[in-house]
């Protein structure tokens, strides 16, 4: 079994309902073995309109690398996900930070993922969930790549309605 690190997220639509499900649709090909809490954060990259909801999930897998992306990239696909602009908004996007400690280098594949270190959205619940994960290039803990990123977004605890 793998252990994969993903982050999900989106600014469209009942965005908490959609993390909700990607979660469901995920966990119908791997086993969820941890989720940090709900973050609620602006968009980056200048081209989205409106805050993002953002969570960390891990799952237990038997799938590759690459049937992992697709399945991430199939259950985008459910939700509603269209890719019409870089960093543009979306209801679901679903990255790929890490593969066990692997170090993946394809076109279309990039495990861990190349920005993680420039992404306070990312690091945060990664810091919550995994602190002491080391980073396989650049040897660094989650909690060490948050204290050292130029990122200085707000990055906010979001209040998950009552059930």
């Amino acid at each position: 079994m793998h252990k994969v690190v993903l982050l999900i997220g989106g600014n469209l639509g009942d965005r908490y309902r959609n993390l909700c499900l990607a979660e469901d649709y995920l966990s119908k090909g791997m086993n969820l073995v941890g989720k940090s809490r709900v973050y609620q954060t602006a968009a980056w990259g200048g081209q989205a309109e409106g805050d993002f909801l953002n969570q960390v999930l891990i799952f237990q897998t038997s799938l590759t690398p690459r049937e992992t992306l697709r399945h991430c990239q199939s259950v985008e696909e459910k939700l509603g996900r269209f890719r019409d602009r870089k960093w543009g908004n979306r209801t679901m996007d679903i990255d790929i930070l890490y593969y066990n400690q692997e170090i993946v280098e394809t076109p279309d594949l990039k495990i861990p993922h190349p920005f993680i270190q420039e992404r306070r959205f990312a690091l945060v619940p990664l810091a919550e969930l995994i602190p002491d994960f080391l980073h396989p290039i650049f040897l660094r803990t989650q909690l060490e790549l948050l204290h050292d990123t130029s990122d200085h977004a707000e990055v906010r605890l979001w209040n998950v309605p009552p059930q």
